[in-house]
């Protein structure tokens, strides 16, 4: 059985990623901003769509900011804010990656099942 860790700055960056969604606020932005696509969504109507204003708007998305996984800019006077869809890819193929590793050859290359 190969049980090698991912490198540090893989397992660093899945951390900072993961902790910062460790808040239902932020799972919701994140949410509304995947159903967006590319394109964001302005500040101001992300906060209405998922009901936190304000300062507690701007936290959260510093929060989400600073783990990579939401863009910010300025369009004119708006702030459009996208997810950073590498970026949540990444995080997917990091939990999966050693999918069924550990299983016998016979099902080897499998994801699921």
């Amino acid at each position: 059985m190969n049980r090698n860790p991912p490198p540090p700055p893989a397992l660093t960056l899945a951390a900072t990623a993961f902790a910062a969604l460790g808040s239902e606020h932020r799972l919701a932005i994140l949410r509304r901003l995947v159903r967006a696509g590319p394109d964001g969504v302005p500040m101001g109507e992300l906060g209405l769509d998922v009901g936190i204003e304000g300062s507690v708007l701007t936290h959260h998305l510093k929060q989400l900011v600073s783990a990579g996984l939401v863009t910010q800019k300025r369009d004119g006077r708006r702030i459009l804010c996208s997810v950073a869809f590498g970026q949540i890819e990444g995080l997917s193929d990091f939990l999966l990656s050693q999918c069924c590793a550990d299983r016998g050859g016979h099902d080897k290359g499998t994801r699921h099942g």
